[in-house]
């Protein structure tokens, strides 16, 4: 028997735009077992949300088209599968956090009437039942007068109640797996921590799968217990946590630690890695990374580097993977 919840394997999506073909993922593979929590991290429109959209089969298309991989969730692919099929697993067996929850909730139904619809639609509850069921669940993500606030509309809570809603909406029916797509933006840090450890313990409560999806390194080390790193629609390192942050295998992985405000470091010029994300419409031969990174060869601008195989667990798609961990 295996543990494993989610099993991406060479996912592929490409938008066709007027400047042309945006592959924004482009050969993508992780997995995710029951009571793990992976971080997917990398700069805005590295791919990472679109990776998630494309799992959740809520993809825009047109103009998105998934063009190839498997999607396994309990070893059945989410991309083969029917529309009916998919509903049912769509918030039942797997949910999303999305990181705006202004946007992502229902302006003109309370709260109470949002979550309770959950338990109508998927369970046949009657709305009383149902609305009962989502004081309780208010309750358990730490919304203070939850009987009451069931009543007020979303633009009645602050940023950080909004973000525990949304969290309460993925656990109505007890997921298996849940997707938080950026769920610290916009919030402050003393905020960031309480969502994060209200993460971190209702995955322990319920032994689920998470994914955690950021660009900010500093609100996963903690949580985490692997790390992708994505870069132009690739992943191009992954580790543990521990290590990932101890040592980095890729230069790309480097230059974000690096980037870091450090006490240690106070007075000091803070590091910023050089240039720009290329366009996904026009993606340089080679390691995607060649034009920013400081390692870059000749064999980096030709040839395509693979994930090779730093250490069990652990992955870099770097021809100087060696150099860049202090070994070459």
């Amino acid at each position: 028997m295996t543990n494993t919840l989610l099993d991406v394997r060479d996912l592929r999506v490409e938008f066709r735009t007027r400047d042309g073909v945006a592959k924004a993922v482009n050969g993508v593979s992780y997995s995710v077992d029951a009571g793990e929590t992976l971080a997917v991290l990398g700069e805005s429109g590295s791919g990472k949300s679109v990776t998630a959209q494309a799992v959740m089969g809520i993809l825009d298309s047109p103009p998105g088209r998934v063009t190839g991989g498997e999607v396994l969730f309990r070893g059945r692919d989410l991309l083969t599968m029917g529309a009916e099929d998919r509903r049912r697993i769509r918030g039942a067996k797997l949910a999303m956090i999305f990181q705006d929850a202004l946007s992502a909730l229902n302006p003109v139904m309370t709260v109470g009437a949002q979550l309770g619809e959950m338990y109508e639609v998927h369970e046949g509850m009657t709305r009383k039942d149902a609305r009962a069921r989502a004081v309780g669940l208010m309750d358990r993500v730490r919304i203070p007068a939850a009987a009451q606030r069931a009543g007020d509309y979303p633009h009645q809570f602050s940023g950080g109640m909004r973000q525990r809603i949304m969290i309460a909406m993925a656990l109505a029916l007890e997921p298996d797996l849940i997707i938080a797509d950026e769920p610290t933006t916009a919030l402050d840090v003393t905020v960031q921590a309480q969502v994060m450890d209200l993460l971190a313990e209702l995955r322990n409560e319920y032994d689920m799968g998470l994914i955690l999806i950021t660009h900010d390194l500093g609100v996963v080390a903690d949580v985490a217990d692997r790390i992708a790193v994505m870069y132009a629609g690739r992943i191009v390192e992954t580790a543990p946590v521990r290590e990932l942050y101890a040592a980095p295998a890729h230069p790309y992985t480097k230059g974000l630690l690096e980037s870091i405000p450090r006490l240690d470091r106070k007075g000091r010029e803070l590091y910023a890695i050089k240039g720009m994300p290329p366009s996904l419409t026009a993606v340089p031969p080679g390691c995607p990374f060649n034009p920013r990174c400081p390692l870059a060869r000749d064999v980096c601008r030709t040839d395509r580097p693979p994930l090779y195989d730093v250490a069990p667990g652990r992955g870099s798609a770097c021809h100087f993977w060696k150099e860049t961990l202090g070994e070459g």
